[in-house]
């Protein structure tokens, strides 16, 4: 796929790493995978994988963390 960031590069599959946070909650999943731009770096998540991490961090919030460093679970 074309990078629609930067217009010149090409995704490779790989994995990536996601900060998310909310209120005083910060979340980081390692591992996830993705499509990666060669170019720019830019990675992009399927609807499914994003769903998940979504998920994922739900999880922690519920638990009360306030910083949680995750391994993604395919």
């Amino acid at each position: 796929m074309k990078c629609v960031i930067c217009k010149n590069g090409e995704t490779k599959t790989g994995f990536t790493s996601l900060s998310l946070q909310r209120a005083e909650v910060i979340i980081v999943v390692k591992n996830i995978p993705a499509e990666i731009c060669g170019n720019c770096g830019e990675s992009y998540l399927s609807e499914e994988i994003s769903a998940k991490v979504l998920q994922e961090a739900e999880q922690s919030i519920k638990k009360n963390s306030q910083v949680e460093v995750l391994n993604f679970a395919a």
